[in-house]
C-alpha cells in the first residue's frame, strides 16, 4: 500500500480539480486549477498541462509541488507535497494521454504537450473550521448545499 489511502484517491476521482501550488524563480507561490488531477497509483498523482506554461516553467527549474484537492460541499479534502516530472512524449505520457482521453477527444489532444506526474511524499488532510463547532457531515453539506440554491436564486451573499 502506498501513501495515498483509498478515501484520498476517492476524493481525487470525484473532485478531479486540484489547485497545483508551484515556486517561481522569484519564489512567489504560483497557483493554477487542474481539472485533470487523476490519481495513477498508491504513490502518484497526474494532470495534463493545458494552457499552462507558468507551471510547467518553474517545475522545470524546481519539481517541488503541492496539489490542494477539495470536496467543496463538504468541506474536506487532501494536500499533497511532492515532486513532479514532467512527460512531453514517450510511453509514460501516451499512457496518461489515454487515461485522460479516448481517442474521440483529439481536441483536447491537441491543446496537451505536457503531463505531470507527480510522486507524493506526504499527504494531509484538509478540513474545514465549520466542523470545529461540531457539525457533521451532513449538516455542512446542507449548509452549502442551501447557500448554492440561494446564489443561484440571485439571492444570498457570500
Amino acid at each position: 500500500m502506498g501513501i495515498l489511502t483509498e478515501d484520498m484517491q476517492r476524493v481525487v476521482r470525484e473532485q478531479r480539480l486540484g489547485f497545483i501550488a508551484t515556486v517561481c524563480a522569484d519564489g512567489t507561490p504560483n497557483l493554477s486549477p487542474k481539472g485533470t488531477t487523476k490519481v495513477w497509483d498508491d504513490d502518484h498523482l497526474v494532470f495534463a498541462d493545458i494552457c499552462s506554461p507558468g507551471t510547467i516553467e518553474n517545475l522545470r527549474s524546481n519539481a517541488a509541488i503541492e496539489i490542494n484537492v477539495v470536496d467543496p460541499m463538504v468541506r474536506k479534502g487532501y494536500r499533497f507535497k511532492g515532486t513532479a516530472q514532467i512527460f512531453d512524449s514517450g510511453g509514460v505520457f501516451e499512457q496518461v494521454m489515454t487515461s485522460l482521453y479516448d481517442a474521440s477527444v483529439e481536441n483536447a489532444r491537441a491543446r496537451i504537450s505536457h503531463v505531470v506526474m507527480v510522486r507524493v511524499e506526504r499527504a494531509l488532510a484538509v478540513v474545514s473550521p465549520a466542523y470545529d463547532g461540531g457539525a457533521t457531515e451532513a449538516e455542512v453539506r446542507a449548509s452549502w448545499e442551501q447557500y448554492w440554491r440561494e446564489v443561484q436564486r440571485g439571492g444570498s451573499e457570500p
